[in-house]
């Protein structure tokens, strides 16, 4: 018989570590003011990626959101909203690109007891935002129509739909700064407040969806312009709750009036090292437009397949990419307090994490691909494609996991031009080609595409490991 008193003892250690997980849970949600340079750093990961995971998830709702509302109006609308969202891309890539910059330049300054030089980074990064939006909104707002119609639109959904892409771009500075200063507060470490904005924002957009669609009440019936107004409205009233933060709020960086000042160096080496981030965004993104392109030749069943095994994939590496996140502020910190053994353990710890989250994943989407496909569609032919390329795809995840997390360490320390590199050769110089080579020449369609995305990211996972041994980043001067 078990000694009752062992089983006492073990029970309460585990109540305890219960606790204890609970209690970190909690205060990752409702934002915590450690200092993560001598903190745990198995606590410092979970603090602050448990609000980025979050934070995360609540990006991408905006998009299921406005299609779910929009839907409703006909596949005009949808194509519509499909055309502007994959266009919107370079608005994304300019955001996450300056965001990546701040990131680096910011838990530098934080790391090294520097709040008040963290706070004039965060200024500059938010003018060289609005400049950036700028150049973005004039052109976007008066080509709005010829935009649609260079995509393909006809004219009578060019004419009918034009004022949705007017809007989103004219107002994509809010999209803009919506990035850059969510990046100011969670490479600061306070994440929390990142997530709490987001879902600000989207409470609202979903309210304003259908009041300002369908004219509900007193509401005027926009349709397909009103899904612009209410994302916009929903991002606008978020950026204003983050200036009153930034200004107001008892944060690690507050804003006072002499940080509101141009500082021509610290812009330029925030366009310097955001000019690698951009890159990098615009470098994936668009290889994924290339393999669309390879796959429409493949026909309308294998792009359809391959199409929801994407959606699938993205959403279950969400986790990861807020693990990342962390482990990129962290590094940025670690760095800033001179403490590089440390930050090269933390980016260990993190990948060690999330090889294991993820490779748990991958083997149940390698063992049920069909399940997962099945929620999004009944058609059989779609559904042998899609499991085909989500089982293929996910024997891959391990690697992805340790790749993604060097990755975000490299930009964490300001080093943004290796993983840019890294993307260029690994996505356009090997991955297109064995694409095509192996889909279309050598007629293993879906097959074929799928090998060549686990044979891209082992090669960067790869390239990145000996880069990161090499140890570089941790000199590297920002």
């Amino acid at each position: 018989m078990p000694d009752k008193k062992a089983i006492s003892l073990y029970k309460s250690i585990q109540s305890i570590q219960f606790r204890s997980l609970w209690t970190d849970i909690k205060e990752a949600i409702a934002g915590s003011d450690r200092d993560f340079t001598s903190d745990s750093i198995g606590k410092a990961l979970l603090i602050l990626s448990i609000p980025m995971v979050l934070e995360m998830i609540m990006e991408s709702i905006f998009a299921v959101v406005d299609i779910f509302f929009v839907s409703r109006l006909g596949a005009n609308a949808v194509a519509t909203v499909g055309i502007t969202e994959s266009s919107m891309t370079i608005v994304y890539a300019f955001g996450m690109g300056l965001s990546t910059a701040t990131t680096a330049l910011v838990a530098r300054r934080i790391g090294e007891k520097k709040a008040g030089k963290a706070g004039i980074v965060a200024f500059q990064a938010i003018i060289a935002g609005l400049c950036v939006s700028i150049l973005i909104a004039i052109p976007g707002v008066i080509y709005a129509k010829e935009f649609l119609l260079l995509m393909g639109a006809s004219e009578e959904m060019a004419e009918a739909g034009y004022m949705f892409p007017a809007i989103m771009f004219g107002g994509n500075a809010v999209i803009m700064l919506l990035f850059i200063i969510n990046a100011i507060f969670r490479s600061s470490g306070d994440a929390a407040v990142s997530m709490r904005v987001l879902i600000m924002a989207n409470l609202i957009n979903i309210v304003l969806d259908p009041l300002l669609i369908f004219g509900i009440g007193p509401f005027p019936e926009l349709g397909l312009k009103g899904a612009a107004v209410a994302t916009t409205t929903g991002r606008g009233l978020a950026v204003c709750y983050q200036f009153y933060l930034l200004f107001y709020g008892n944060k690690r960086i507050r804003l006072e009036l002499h940080h509101l000042r141009i500082k021509l160096k610290v812009m330029f080496q925030l366009f310097k090292l955001g000019a690698g981030g951009i890159l990098q965004y615009i470098i994936a993104t668009s290889s994924w437009i290339a393999l669309y392109r390879i796959i429409a030749v493949l026909g309308s069943e294998v792009m359809a397949g391959y199409t929801i095994s994407i959606r699938i994939l993205i959403f279950v590496l969400l986790p990861s990419w807020g693990l990342s996140n962390a482990a990129s502020t962290l590094v940025g910190q670690n760095l800033g307090a001179k403490q590089p053994e440390r930050a090269e353990r933390t980016v260990w710890i993190t990948a060690f994490a999330n090889m294991i989250l993820l490779g748990s994943v991958g083997m149940v989407l390698i063992i049920f691909p069909e399940t997962f496909i099945r929620l999004f569609i009944n058609d059989p032919g779609v559904i042998i494609n899609g499991s085909i390329s989500l089982r293929i795809v996910s024997f891959g995840f391990v690697s992805y996991a340790l790749g993604m997390v060097m990755t975000q360490a490299f930009n964490g320390s300001g080093d943004t031009s290796t993983p840019t590199w890294m993307n260029l050769f690994c996505f356009w110089m090997f991955e297109i080609p064995l694409a095509y080579f192996l889909a279309i020449v050598l007629d293993m369609k879906i097959q074929g595409i799928s090998i060549s995305i686990v044979a891209a990211e082992t090669a960067l996972t790869i390239t990145a490991w000996y880069f990161f041994r090499k140890g570089k980043w941790k000199s590297v001067k920002i």
